[in-house]
């Protein structure tokens, strides 16, 4: 047991013995190097005696300002690419969904008809292995659960934690876990879309919470952080009107496409956030990534602006960035509605429709005689 807890600034420095000492009943004294406290030492002990004491100090004071800066930048950088990687990962994922939602959808709609056409809320991998049906399901549940834990883990310093904005992500991809995992079982129970009604709900669900969580975020984004995340806040509410109107309505294609492009935009969006937040040479001009100490060791990280002029600019590059983005992804979806339309003939079309548009060249000629039969 500790004989006394002793401030350091009530031990004597020894030139002699080059440490910190402090009179020991014993007639001795109590000593602890300099190298002892860099080492996060705490206990001095007398060599005379079994006594010894608890040093009450900041274990900072005594490290090295070289070796401390390089423990913070090496935080910062630690930080910085779990930051970006957090955003860039999930990002690109959501991007290929949506993609292969919104390619499926088109595709469906012209090779089924508009009176055949149904929602769905996930679409079957066609190949020869039957196992890879439902490739899609078992990549979003894997997924999540992966995410979960690194959420769990902190990455990337990988330590068990239990912050709240950690239990936050994880709960956002916990939501995708429940709809994945469901509706991979009712497909192998029942593999008819007689619970599509349910599936379609739970997909609401995702998008609700995602935006409820994004709204009440433990970490406050406020300046351009915050502007970036109210623009993403907005494409997830379309993402869930979406995805009521999909689950009501479940014969309209554009309840179905918006909820397609609602999902590209999302991971877009995110992808977008983590180069322009989070890589110092993207960060818009007048603007710069500042860390700051938070609690456990930790470093949180904020974009600020310098001026009223950078931080008005950066926010109209953002909005900028948004029109620009969901310009690209329009453009996509509609060269791809172009190109299904001019390769299939809907399926609930008349026969005669069908031989006209494959005999096209020759209608004008036969309307121009029967001009000329009959004046």
């Amino acid at each position: 047991m500790s004989y006394d807890d002793v401030e350091i600034e009530d031990m004597e420095w020894n030139n002699e013995l080059q440490a910190y000492t402090y009179p020991c009943p014993c007639g001795d004294l109590f000593q602890i190097t300099k190298e002892d406290l860099k080492l996060g030492e705490e206990i001095a002990r007398c060599p005379s005696c079994s006594l010894y004491i608890t040093v009450v100090y900041n274990v900072e004071d005594f490290l090295d300002k070289k070796n401390h800066a390089l423990k913070t930048l090496i935080c910062e950088d630690k930080l910085s690419m779990g930051t970006f990687v957090g955003h860039i990962v999930p990002g690109f994922a959501l991007t290929l969904l949506g993609l292969w939602h919104t390619i499926n959808t088109i595709r469906s709609y012209f090779l089924r008809g508009p009176s055949n056409f149904r929602v769905r809320f996930w679409h079957p991998f066609n190949s020869p292995l039957s196992k890879l049906k439902h490739l899609e399901l078992i990549f979003i549940l894997s997924f999540s659960v992966l995410a979960i834990f690194m959420q769990v883990l902190d990455f990337p310093f990988l330590q068990l934690s239990f912050k709240l904005h950690n239990l936050e992500h994880a709960t956002m991809f916990l939501h995708l876990v429940v709809f994945a995992g469901f509706t991979l079982c009712a497909e192998l129970i029942h593999p008819f879309q007689t619970l599509s009604g349910v599936v379609g709900m739970l997909v609401a669900s995702v998008f609700c919470q995602e935006l409820f969580l994004l709204h009440f975020h433990s970490a406050d984004h406020v300046g351009l952080e915050g502007h970036y995340h109210w623009l993403l806040q907005l494409i997830v509410f379309v993402s869930v009107m979406a995805a009521l109107a999909a689950t009501c309505c479940q014969t309209s294609l554009p309840a179905a496409l918006v909820l397609s492009i609602s999902v590209v935009f999302q991971g877009c969006w995110f992808m977008n956030m983590g180069f322009l937040l989070w890589v110092p040479r993207f960060v818009p001009k007048g603007c710069v990534v500042h860390y700051v100490q938070g609690t456990n060791d930790t470093m949180l990280g904020a974009v600020t602006c310098q001026s009223s002029e950078a931080d008005f600019r950066a926010r109209a590059l953002a909005n900028l960035q948004f029109s620009w983005i969901l310009s690209g992804i329009l453009i996509f979806t509609g060269c791809t509605c172009l190109k299904f339309a001019v390769k299939c003939i809907p399926r609930d079309l008349p026969i005669e429709y069908e031989q006209l548009h494959s005999r096209g060249a020759d209608v004008p000629i036969v309307i121009n005689d029967f001009k000329d039969a009959h004046p």
